[in-house]
C-alpha cells in the first residue's frame, strides 16, 4: 500500500464519521423540536379537549367526586329486581373486582359478583365508602339536542351566518377597492392619506362606540321593530374599508408586476377591468386570509349585537344567545360547553379547509414592499 493510499483511508473513515455524527446531531433537534411543538399543541388544544369532553357528561358525573375525564355512567347491575351499584372491591388475594353492592354496612358489606350470581353473596370486610365506582364509556349526545331546542339555535345560527357572509361581502368588496388604489394608482397626497389610514388602527373601538351608537339613534335604527334594520349598524361600517384589511391587501398587491397592468391596458382593459381580470384572479390567498379574518370576527363578535340588538334577541347572533343561555343554565356546565363547541365548528372547519390559502396569503403579505 503506497503512502499517499494510507493517509486517504483514514481520512476518509473520518469524514464518514463527521457526517454520521451531523446527521445524529440534525436527527436529535428534529426530534427535540417535534417534541416541544406537540407539547405546545397539547397546551393550546387542551381547554377545547375538556369543553368536548365536558359537553359529552351527565350532570351526575360533573357533580361526582373521583369521576374519569371521559364521558362515562357508573355501572349499575339488576339483581333479583333491583339496580344496584357496582364498585371496584379490592379481595384478599390483591385482584380488584368489580362488584355489585346489595347490602350496605358500615364495618363490613356484600356483595355480589355480575359474572357470577350463582357463588351468592360475597361478604367484604372494610367500609363501602371508600371503594371506588366502575364506569362505563357513554357520551351523552343528547345534551348537544337540548341545547338546540332550548335556544333555539338553529334561528341564532341563521343570524350568525348571514350577519358574518354579509360583513365579509362589505370588507371585501370595499378593502380591495380602497387597496387597489393604494397599491396602483399615484395621486397628490397618497402617503399621507395611507398613514391616516393605518393611524385608525390604534384608535380603540370603545372611544368610538358611544358616538356611533348616538347616530344610530338618532336615525331611528336602535330598538327599530321593522325587519332586518337593526342590523344596519352591524353591517353598514362593514362597507367602509378597515385599515387592517386594507394593509393586508395593499402589500399582496404590490407583489403583483406593474407590467402585467400595463399589458392589459395594452390590451384596451381599463382600471376597472384590470382590476377583475388581473389583480383578483392572483389575489386569492390574500382575498381569502382577509375574509376569514372578517368571518371570524363577526362569528364571535359579541360586544356590537349585544348593544345594537338588546330590543331583538329574534335577530341575535350565537354569541349573544349563548351568553343569555350561560346566565340561565349557569347550574349546567355540560349545556352551556355543548352549545360552545357547536358554536365552533363552523369556524373551525373553514380555516381548516382554506388553510393552505390562508397561510400562504399571510405569508406573502408580509413582504416588505
Amino acid at each position: 500500500m503506497s503512502v499517499a493510499s494510507a493517509t486517504r483511508q483514514p481520512t476518509a473513515r473520518n469524514l464518514r464519521r463527521f457526517i454520521a455524527h451531523l446527521r445524529i446531531k440534525a436527527k436529535g433537534q428534529s426530534f427535540l423540536f417535534t417534541l416541544i411543538a406537540v407539547v405546545a399543541l397539547a397546551a393550546f388544544l387542551s381547554p377545547l379537549l375538556r369543553s368536548a369532553s365536558v359537553s359529552l357528561k351527565s350532570p351526575g358525573q360533573l357533580s361526582q367526586l373521583g369521576s374519569p375525564l371521559y364521558p362515562a355512567d357508573p355501572v349499575t347491575f339488576v339483581y333479583q329486581g333491583h339496580s344496584y351499584d357496582v364498585y371496584e372491591v379490592p379481595l384478599p388475594d390483591g385482584s380488584t373486582h368489580e362488584l355489585a353492592l346489595v347490602n350496605k354496612g358500615r364495618t363490613s358489606s356484600q356483595f355480589v359478583d355480575p359474572a357470577n350470581t350463582a357463588a351468592g353473596l360475597v361478604t367484604w370486610q372494610g367500609s363501602w365508602r371508600a371503594l371506588a365506582n366502575a364506569w362505563t364509556f357513554a357520551p351523552h349526545l343528547e345534551n348537544y339536542s337540548n341545547v338546540w331546542n332550548l335556544i333555539d339555535y338553529p334561528r341564532l345560527l341563521f343570524n350568525t351566518i348571514a350577519l358574518a357572509l354579509l360583513g365579509m361581502v362589505g370588507v371585501l368588496s370595499s378593502c380591495i377597492l380602497v387597496a387597489y388604489g393604494f397599491s396602483r394608482f399615484r395621486f397628490p397626497g397618497r402617503n399621507a392619506l395611507f398613514v391616516v389610514l393605518i393611524a385608525t388602527i390604534f384608535l380603540p373601538t370603545l372611544v368610538t362606540l358611544i358616538p356611533t351608537y348616538t347616530v344610530w339613534v338618532k336615525l331611528g335604527v336602535v330598538g327599530s321593530q321593522s325587519g332586518f334594520l337593526p342590523w344596519a349598524p352591524l353591517l353598514v361600517p362593514a362597507f367602509f374599508a378597515n385599515a387592517y384589511d386594507v394593509f393586508l391587501l395593499r402589500q399582496y398587491f404590490l407583489t403583483i408586476p406593474r407590467e402585467m397592468d400595463e399589458a392589459a391596458a395594452m390590451d384596451g382593459a381599463g382600471p376597472f377591468r384590470t382590476l377583475i381580470s388581473v389583480i383578483i384572479p392572483q389575489s386569492w390567498p390574500a382575498i381569502i386570509a382577509v375574509g376569514i379574518f372578517h368571518f371570524v370576527y363577526s362569528w364571535n363578535n359579541y360586544l356590537e349585537p349585544s348593544i345594537y340588538l338588546a330590543n331583538r334577541q329574534d335577530l341575535a347572533p350565537l354569541a349573544v344567545g349563548l351568553a343569555a343561555f350561560t346566565g340561565v343554565h349557569s347550574t349546567q356546565p355540560s349545556l352551556i360547553q355543548a352549545g360552545t363547541v357547536m358554536t365552533l365548528v363552523i369556524p373551525v372547519a373553514a380555516f381548516l379547509l382554506f388553510q393552505r390559502f390562508f397561510t400562504r396569503g399571510l405569508v406573502i403579505t408580509g413582504v416588505d414592499k
